[in-house]
């Protein structure tokens, strides 16, 4: 039973990485440039994922080349980058944002309410143990 329920979660992981997007790549950096305004600084996308600097920069390189951002020095201070979405980036953003729209709304279609309260209820309870987990580990 552990180990279906493991092979599920890994094939919810990937589906959401899939479909919604991870937490570090291009559609997530267009996205949290499009929920701010079009622009943050650099070290603003950084803290906002779970990916190293070196990896940030790649990522914004990428899209750069792509025409979907360009960076500038930051006026308020100039070590820092702004980086901002081009008429391009924005609509290519508020595109992607429609379609995960979409798709959180089809996701759970299947449950009813009372069904999504416990599958919540739940995930919320084994976070907390895998939390605790990962804390005991670091102290070891």
């Amino acid at each position: 039973m552990t180990r279906e329920l493991l092979h599920d979660l890994a094939f919810f992981g990937h589906y959401l990485h899939m479909h919604a997007g991870g937490r570090g790549g291009k559609q997530f950096v267009l996205s949290s440039l499009h929920k701010n305004g079009g622009q943050l600084t650099q070290r603003e996308l950084l803290e906002l994922t779970n990916i190293s600097p070196a990896a940030m920069s790649e990522v914004v390189a990428k899209l750069e080349c792509e025409g979907l951002i360009q960076r500038e020095p930051y006026e308020h201070d100039r070590r820092q980058v702004l980086v901002e979405l081009t008429e391009e980036g924005e609509v290519l953003a508020a595109r992607k944002r429609q379609e995960r729209e979409e798709f959180e709304k089809k996701a759970f279609a299947c449950l009813d309410n009372s069904e999504k309260e416990e599958l919540k209820a739940l995930l919320d309870k084994l976070t907390r143990h895998w939390r605790q987990l990962e804390e005991e580990e670091v102290k070891e």
